[in-house]
């Protein structure tokens, strides 16, 4: 969903309008309250990371390797954990890598209808760290594309410099998520924008540095069969379904209970085939594991299916049945 231009305006001022605010709350008795909710949306919800399989790091083929790095560095605040003349490896500061861009100049722009990315979605800790970069990306005039109240999630959306999409969200409790045979509820409803600008006072710093907790909570991709996609990720990479929506194109997996680590949808992308290699957009994407027996299991079934297995450093990789390389590694 869009915001409009007025409620635009206001974030871009709410370091100063929500200061104003909690003066007026003081002269009213109400400064407990406000203290109350800030303390509640500054608590990590991190369960996205601590699931016997997440995701930990994704790989991007771009055309320009400095301009995406500065992009990246700037709208999240990572930082370069290694570079070398055709990939930036970037991650939160004192961090691991969670995002790696590899030089591609020549490649060509995918087909909006082949498979392959749909977004990235990176996960605040916290809701006040949603909030905190929300008014980074205004006030530093980032286009962003859309909004979403996911009931589990706030969500943020936008584009990087080459069309790769992007989504920014913070989790609510898991305690709040509604479950119902094994099916979460996940809907999209209006982003409550002045719940998260009246988080922001003179006491919460701007953003800049990326929290050190900052992390990819799921992959959201395009598919050219979303059931044939729900099959494959939970007999091969061991993922549970946990939204089945194939009349509507889409089917969302995870791992220990979290609403999703992956999402596939079909809603460009039905029918399509393997994508091309050399293509922009999505190199990989990596599960990761602390557990060597699932690892030796991931293996197996990926093996199993006649899938070609090759071997990297702790892990190893294979082929989705669009060809999107996925990786696990022990972590």
């Amino acid at each position: 969903m869009s915001m409009s231009r007025r409620a635009l305006m206001r974030l871009a001022a709410a370091g100063g309008l929500a200061a104003a605010a909690d003066r007026a709350a003081q002269a009213e008795g109400y400064a407990d309250a406000a203290a109350s909710r800030r303390a509640q949306a500054s608590a990590p919800v991190l369960l996205a990371h601590q699931t016997p399989i997440r995701i930990g790091h994704a790989a991007l083929r771009v055309r320009d390797l400095a301009g995406m790095s500065a992009f990246y560095s700037h709208l999240l605040g990572l930082v370069e954990t290694e570079r070398t003349a055709d990939r930036v490896a970037l991650g939160p500061p004192g961090g691991a890598p969670i995002l790696t861009l590899e030089s591609a100049p020549d490649a060509p722009f995918a087909a909006g209808s082949e498979a392959g990315l749909f977004h990235i979605a990176f996960l605040q800790p916290s809701r006040l760290d949603l909030a905190r970069w929300l008014a980074h990306v205004v006030r530093a005039n980032i286009e962003l594309s859309g909004f979403g109240d996911h009931n589990v999630s706030e969500a943020v959306y936008l584009d990087d410099p080459e069309g790769n999409g992007i989504e920014v969200y913070a989790d609510r409790d898991p305690a709040q998520w509604t479950w119902t045979d094994g099916q979460v509820r996940m809907g999209t409803a209006q982003v409550d924008i002045d719940g998260l600008i009246d988080l922001l006072d003179d006491g919460a710093p701007a953003y800049g540095a990326a929290p050190a907790t900052l992390g990819i909570g799921h992959i959201h991709l395009k598919v050219g069969d979303a059931r044939r996609a729900s099959e494959f990720y939970s007999r091969e990479a061991g993922l549970s379904p946990t939204q089945s929506n194939f009349e509507r194109g889409a089917a969302f997996l995870s791992s220990g209970g979290y609403h999703h680590h992956l999402g596939a949808n079909m809603w460009m992308s039905r029918g399509a085939g393997r994508r091309d290699p050399k293509s922009l957009g999505l190199s990989w994407a990596r599960f990761e594991t602390a557990d060597a027996t699932i690892l030796a299991a991931r293996e197996a079934a990926f093996r199993a299916s006649g899938a070609v297995v090759e071997a990297i450093p702790g892990g190893f990789e294979a082929l989705d049945p669009w060809g999107t390389r996925i990786q696990f590694r022990q972590a």
